[in-house]
């Protein structure tokens, strides 16, 4: 079990990423949550087998369809521990 926090920067806010991250998670039976930030990016934990967590990494570049994403920021994190996968405000 590994956790990694990824902040995403293009327009990824207004597009569904979030809830959009949120099913691809869950699919792959991740933990963690994602929200939007104030600078427009959005910023997710993800926790869980590092496989799975690399397999989102990479759908998070591509993104839903409606979103452009510009960068994509990975860095260690500590598992907190969670069950499920959800969306914060």
């Amino acid at each position: 079990m590994i956790a990694r926090r990824v902040r995403v920067t293009g327009r990824v806010q207004g597009v569904f990423f979030r809830a959009w991250t949120r099913e691809e998670a869950r699919s792959l039976g991740l933990s963690g949550w994602v929200r939007n930030c104030a600078d427009g990016s959005v910023e997710a934990h993800l926790e869980g087998p590092a496989g799975d967590i690399d397999e989102l990494i990479d759908a998070i570049r591509e993104g839903p369809p409606d979103a452009q994403v510009n960068r994509v920021d990975v860095e260690e994190s500590d598992p907190e521990g969670l069950s499920g996968f959800e969306v914060r405000h």
